[in-house]
């Protein structure tokens, strides 16, 4: 194994999402040895210094998992919330392992949401230079014309710079509401409901159907599964390949 970054042991041993570890160690609360460590490129040997986070030992690496899990609308993308508040964790009680969403999906959203404890796979997937498809089909208010979706596909104005989906398609139309799929490469927040609100067509449901190479396919609300290890290898064929273009 050899030395390492410190921030990608933490990670790996399931302390922290990789980001997470970054800010620990910038936090000045990670030792090693008995020094206190506050730099990114510090490298240790896990196997031979004593690495200690917040005073306590370094736990023994637990293995890997990434779960699907179909989110309910009314919990929080997170593991924790001061507040109280239901969170995706609350939905995870078989799992002894601590692990942390991929992005995030609204409060209020629904659908697929990727977690892991493999804190560098993790870093790598949510990183924006890897453009990974996002699939959504929003319930939104009215019916856009194929104008309306046109200009989603051209890009949007947003307060925060402009956006646009990869692919848009009617799914259904009603008298006073449609559904409409849209396919984008940005996790910022709330995007999906800001773009749709910049054409004039409010988004009245949200849900994420697809990840990459996932589908959420037809796993019950609330239920999650083991990313298979087909999954697991699409998803690293596109990183690599994303990550090769840019």
């Amino acid at each position: 194994m050899g030395l390492e970054r410190i921030q990608k042991i933490l990670s790996r041993t399931g302390v922290a999402s990789r980001r997470e570890a970054e800010r620990m160690i910038l936090e000045g609360r990670v030792a090693v040895n008995g020094r206190v460590v506050d730099q990114l490129g510090f490298r240790a040997d896990p196997r031979k210094d004593h690495i200690k986070v917040d005073g306590k030992k370094l736990p023994r690496a637990e293995p890997r998992i990434t779960l699907v899990l179909n989110k309910p609308k009314g919990y929080l993308s997170t593991v924790k919330d001061p507040a109280g508040r239901p969170t995706v964790r609350d939905l995870l009680s078989e799992v002894k392992w601590r692990i942390y969403p991929l992005g995030r999906l609204d409060y209020d959203a629904e659908g697929l949401l990727l977690l892991t404890n493999d804190g560098d796979f993790a870093y790598r997937l949510s990183h924006p230079r890897f453009s990974i498809f996002r699939i959504y089909w929003a319930k939104v208010r009215g019916v856009p014309e194929e104008k309306d979706l046109m200009r989603l596909r051209k890009g949007v104005a947003l307060e925060d710079g402009r956006a646009n989906a990869v692919s848009t398609r009617m799914l259904r139309r009603k008298e006073k509401h449609s559904w409409v799929e849209a396919v984008v490469t940005e996790g910022r927040n709330h995007l999906v409901k800001r773009m749709f609100a910049a054409i004039g067509h409010p988004v009245l449901k949200l849900k994420r159907v697809g990840y990459g190479p996932v589908r959420l396919g037809h796993l019950p609300i609330g239920q999650y599964r083991p990313l298979t290890a087909r999954e697991m290898e699409k998803l690293k064929e596109q990183i690599t390949k994303s990550g090769n273009q840019k």
